[in-house]
């Protein structure tokens, strides 16, 4: 189903160049770093594709009238996957850029990678309750 809500953030195509031009790469780090970060893009493009096609599957069960809990855990689980495939891949390509980078950059790395977790958590949190307003959970179903 194409109707599906997505709630990864999009990946503007000059993050790389912006965190490169942030740590201020000389020529030899950024013919490394080009190098090294071949294929990035597209295995994570891969992943994130994968995860969509699978919260499709797991949100077309809305309309059936009878969904097994097993066909959802395994959809779920597969989802769950797909997305530490995804954390890895980020992690490592990361870590290949610190190990690029001299000390001073990768203080500077360090900084913008804590500034960039921060936005992500901000973009992704639910607004807080409005005063007298407290979160009350949906109730667990009991297997």
């Amino acid at each position: 189903m194409g109707n599906q809500i997505d709630f990864k953030p999009k990946e503007p195509r000059g993050n790389k160049d912006f965190i490169v031009e942030q740590l201020g790469f000389n020529d030899e780090q950024l013919t490394a770093f080009k190098e090294k970060s071949k294929g990035h893009h597209k295995i994570i493009i891969g992943l994130s594709d994968d995860v969509r096609v699978l919260k499709d599957q797991l949100f077309e069960k809305l309309s059936e009238k009878n969904v097994s809990e097993s066909s959802i855990d395994s959809i779920t689980s597969l989802i769950s996957l797909k997305e530490k495939e995804k954390a890895k891949e980020v992690f490592y390509h990361f870590r290949m850029i610190q190990e690029l980078s001299n000390d001073e950059q990768k203080e500077k790395f360090k900084m913008l990678i804590v500034d960039a977790l921060h936005q992500g958590d901000q973009g992704r949190m639910p607004p807080p309750p409005r005063e007298g307003e407290g979160h009350i959970p949906p109730p667990r179903q009991n297997d």
